[in-house]
C-alpha cells in the first residue's frame, strides 16, 4: 500500500504525509510501519530520499530517468526538470577536472520572479 501511495504521488511527501495518505486507505497502518517501510525501500533503491532544506526528509519513487529539482523556498513546491544543456555542461566540467561523471544530484532553490511583494 505504501508503494502504491508513493507511486501515485505527484509531489515529494514526507513520512507524515505518506502516513496520512496510507491511513486514508487503511486506518490501521501505524506511522512506525511507514517509517520502517520507507527505510527498507530506500535501502533497496526503490525510492529516493531528499532534503530540500525544510528540515524534513522527503521521498519519491526512484525515477526511471534522471531529473533535477527546483525548490520554491517560499512555498516548498518542488519542480522537476531536465535540461540537456545543463547535463552536458556537468559532464564537461567533470572531464575538465579529470573525472568521468557517473552520477549527480542537483537542487536549485529560488523564489518566483512574478511574485507580488
Amino acid at each position: 500500500m505504501i508503494a502504491r501511495v508513493l507511486s501515485e504521488s505527484d509531489d515529494h511527501p514526507d513520512v507524515e504525509k505518506l502516513h496520512a495518505r496510507s491511513s486514508a486507505i487503511d486506518p490501521k497502518i501505524s506511522i512506525a510501519t511507514v517509517y520502517r517501510t520507507v527505510r527498507l525501500f530506500e535501502e533497496a533503491g526503490i525510492l529516493d530520499r531528499h532534503d530540500f532544506g525544510d528540515g524534513r526528509a522527503r521521498y519519491e519513487a526512484a525515477p526511471e530517468a534522471h531529473h533535477d529539482h527546483l525548490i520554491d523556498v517560499e512555498t516548498g513546491k518542488v519542480v522537476e526538470f531536465v535540461d540537456p544543456e545543463l547535463e552536458a555542461l556537468q559532464r564537461t566540467i567533470a572531464e575538465k577536472l579529470g573525472y568521468r561523471l557517473v552520477d549527480h544530484r542537483m537542487e536549485l532553490y529560488g523564489v518566483r520572479i512574478d511574485r507580488e511583494d
